[in-house]
């Protein structure tokens, strides 16, 4: 069960991402892709899933065990210590704010280009082509989904298993990120780590779309999720943006350009167009849906 005191290392660690935001420079993170990439370009052979799933090990388990060990050894202070300064490089919320923001100030402006090269920076699809609204869709859509992946998850996996937990979940995030594309590059070596983040994101992204629900609209929220959520790809980006999509009463995904290729998505959500608007709104819902988890693990923690 999350102690108080595993629960203040929480509420510190999201306090220093929100005033803090990401680190500019020597990110963890950022080496860790490094790492990843070298990996990859190592291993990765045709036909390559058992050589995908010794890649997640390899990248993975070392630094997972070191954090483990370094909290079985260092003085309680320091341990809690670490445990806050590290969930706050784990997490990514105020990142994920300035990234929504980034797009939303040229969209208000009408200053297509910009937008298109903003939202390029958060989306895989071809954002040359996307329209005004089409921009604003790729947007709000990476503000709801990661706000399951880089923030609440963590907050999950962290509440459950303090640092290790919340670790483990974002560097398997991070690797499918990476690798969990099929494509014949990826196909059969992210094969592994794309079935690893599906299940360490399983309860998270559906008590993400609770939250959602839950600091929306709640009617309309619940019968998109019930109504639309399978017919997503992914198990996990589906209950979350079905959920996201309709507590801000916006549509969301349809037709796309991936890859030079176009990919049909299904239609998420009821209501009016995606513009900057819903931007906006989705991080708005992001915030609010944090406010609901921190009076709940608070509640929890006593």
């Amino acid at each position: 069960m999350l102690s108080f005191s595993l629960f203040c290392a929480l509420l510190v660690g999201v306090m220093l991402d929100r005033w803090l935001g990401e680190p500019r420079h020597w990110h963890p993170l950022v080496g860790f892709g490094r790492l990843a990439m070298a990996v990859e370009q190592r291993l990765n052979r045709p036909g390559g899933v058992a050589a995908g799933a010794l890649a997640v090990v390899i990248t993975v388990l070392p630094w997972v065990l070191a954090v483990v060990w370094l909290l079985l050894v260092l003085p309680g202070w320091a341990g809690w210590g670490l445990q806050a300064l590290g969930l706050w490089l784990v997490i990514g919320g105020r990142s994920l704010e300035e990234h929504g923001q980034a797009v939303m100030a040229p969209l208000h402006d009408g200053d297509l280009p910009c937008a298109r090269e903003q939202v390029s920076r958060i989306v895989s699809r071809d954002t040359d082509k996307l329209d005004s609204c089409g921009v604003a869709r790729a947007a709000t859509e990476s503000v709801l989904e990661n706000g399951a992946d880089a923030l609440f998850a963590s907050l999950f996996w962290f509440a459950l298993a303090g640092l290790p937990g919340a670790l483990l979940h974002r560097l398997v995030n991070t690797l499918d990120a990476m690798w969990g594309y099929r494509t014949e590059r990826f196909e059969r070596f992210g094969k592994v780590v794309a079935r690893l983040d599906d299940l360490l994101g399983w309860v998270p992204a559906r008590l993400t779309a609770i939250s959602y629900a839950l600091c929306g609209r709640f009617a309309a929220s619940l019968r998109c999720w019930q109504q639309q959520a399978s017919a997503c790809d992914s198990p996990n980006a589906g209950p979350v943006m079905a959920a996201g999509a309709g507590s801000l009463g916006v549509m969301l995904g349809g037709g796309a350009p991936y890859h030079g290729g176009w990919k049909d998505k299904p239609w998420l959500g009821e209501g009016r167009a995606a513009s900057a608007d819903s931007i906006a709104a989705a991080t708005t819902l992001v915030q609010r849906a944090l406010s609901l988890w921190l009076v709940v693990l608070l509640g929890v923690s006593l």
